[in-house]
């Protein structure tokens, strides 16, 4: 396994939900942060909570819309001379949900594709370079099981491109020491995900950042959090690097 005490992870949506809970779960295992949200005051409770475990942390704002915001964003962290060693891209927007999709506008897919596609796209090539010339890296795309409903066809289809790229770029860093994967929550009963959902936002730890840990030099896979749900790190690490395998 992986020991990732002391070095820097970049994850985005940190200021509640998933986010929150993953930054917490890094903490806890010595990892330094830069947490993203759209306003660093919305970060602020979790920003405390991570370094009241003694790791450091800091927080950084962009609306994931604006491309601009992004560069800006990945600017200051540059500019803070942070080595980031391990992208977790959590953020996400979910437009609506249209009963009558043959309506769906094009707004659905113009602004999905922005922040759930683009934007993590973005940030993979602004740091895999990085971490190629350097020989180490994790980077966790978040993406999603939703298929066959075309009530949420921005969404979804956002989601989807965003898994070709991913594994696109696998292709080209597959059994090296820099690993980008993608990491699937499930349907959980977040902000995004709603009431209804079947699974407790806390059944994604470990799951949802298993691929930071693992070290067996593969990439390309798809981490479903809730198979490795009720594990401990350990388990779900042996777990992942046992039947998950790299698809090229």
């Amino acid at each position: 396994m992986t020991n990732l005490k002391g070095k820097w992870a970049l994850l985005t949506g940190a200021s509640r939900g998933i986010g929150a809970q993953t930054a917490v779960f890094m903490a806890k295992q010595g990892c330094n942060l830069i947490l993203h949200s759209r306003n660093k005051q919305h970060t602020e409770t979790i920003l405390s909570e991570v370094t009241a475990l003694g790791v450091e942390a800091c927080a950084v704002s962009a609306d994931l819309q604006d491309i601009a915001q992004v560069r800006a964003m990945l600017k200051e962290i540059d500019d803070k001379g942070m080595q980031v060693d391990i992208v977790l891209n959590n953020a996400a927007v979910q437009i609506a949900y249209r009963t009558d999709y043959f309506k769906t506008p094009v707004e659905d897919f113009t602004d999905s594709f922005v922040i759930n596609t683009i934007t993590p796209a973005i940030i993979c090539y602004h740091f895999l370079p990085k971490m190629i010339e350097r020989g180490f890296g994790r980077i966790l795309n978040t993406t999603s099981g939703i298929r066959l409903e075309p009530q949420q066809a921005g969404y979804s289809a956002s989601k989807a491109a965003l898994d070709k790229i991913t594994i696109d770029l696998g292709s080209k860093v597959d059994g090296t020491d820099v690993l980008i994967n993608l990491t699937d929550p499930g349907w959980c009963r977040t902000d995004l995900g709603g009431p209804n959902a079947p699974n407790s936002p806390e059944s994604v730890i470990p799951g949802i950042v298993v691929g930071a840990f693992v070290n067996d030099k593969k990439s390309g896979r798809n981490f479903g959090a809730q198979a490795f749900a009720g594990m401990t790190l350990e388990e779900a690490v042996a777990h992942a690097e046992r039947e998950f395998d790299s698809p090229y």
